[in-house]
């Protein structure tokens, strides 16, 4: 499978919010002809409408590939409007949380090829991190497309098994919210020590931002990176000794956090 293959039969785009829109932006950019692209979306933007894609049309009858980016709590209902694509040659690619490759099986027939994957926030912007693992019906040339597909919102990365996805979800799928909470602590601590609120944003916000700039640029890791910046005896070091307390410090409340997101995560997808 190949773009001039998706071109040919067709992209099915289930839901067209944040996520869709970025992933569309991509594909369009590279290359993927706009009338190829159907988009199913009840409440179709502005943005969407001058792209000049297919709009709730009738689909194609055997779609190189359908994409389902609808809000998990509206799979439910979506999966109805497409299961007559399953059991065939369309591979279905799913970036909601918390539906399991069974539940799609089972929805759209035990044939389906099927892809399920897990970005997170920053995918908005390009910036995201994706997560795929495939049911035994997908070939090494839908995966390969389906990689490059997403890549069109950031990196992407392949799990050996779907049991992995739950650790997943706890680390990047829910970890733009650790770094958001991180920043508001910052400022917080910031405004204890006499900054004014807006000045002590600005600065949590850029030092974020620039650190996780470097950590991806830079060849050492980033316990390397905390060493190069850590004078001895000197402020970062004071600081440091907080955070990196076996007992109560960072390390421990990650560990404790990123549990209790996997645990919740195993609940919400058990079948």
């Amino acid at each position: 499978m190949d773009m001039n293959d998706i071109a040919a039969r067709g992209l099915v785009l289930l839901g067209c919010g944040k996520m869709g829109s970025a992933m569309l932006a991509g594909w369009l950019s590279d290359g993927l002809p706009a009338g190829s692209v159907y988009v199913i979306d009840p409440n179709p933007s502005d943005w969407l409408i001058s792209k000049l894609v297919r709009i709730n049309e009738d689909l194609p009858p055997n779609p190189a590939i359908v994409l389902l980016a609808v809000k998990p709590q509206m799979m439910g209902d979506a999966l109805p409007t497409i299961a007559a694509l399953g059991n065939g040659e369309t591979l279905f690619i799913s970036v909601a949380a918390g539906t399991s490759l069974a539940r799609f099986e089972k929805a759209l027939g035990d044939a389906t090829p099927i892809i399920r994957a897990m970005p997170n926030t920053p995918a908005a912007i390009g910036k995201g991190i994706t997560a795929l693992c495939s049911n035994a019906h997908v070939s090494s040339d839908q995966l390969d497309m389906a990689d490059k597909l997403l890549q069109a919102i950031g990196e992407t990365v392949r799990l050996d098994n779907e049991s992995q996805m739950d650790a997943v979800t706890a680390v990047s799928g829910s970890g733009p919210a650790y770094v958001f909470a991180m920043i508001e602590a910052m400022t917080a601590a910031g405004e204890a020590e006499g900054l004014p609120p807006e000045l002590a944003l600005q600065l949590a916000r850029a030092t974020v931002d620039g650190a996780g700039a470097l950590a991806a640029a830079a060849d050492e890791s980033p316990s390397q990176l905390r060493v190069n910046v850590t004078s001895p005896n000197g402020t970062t070091q004071a600081a440091l000794e907080v955070l990196l307390d076996t007992d109560d410090g960072l390390a421990p409340l990650m560990r404790r956090a990123v549990q209790a997101a996997a645990n919740r995560s195993r609940e919400l997808s058990g079948d």
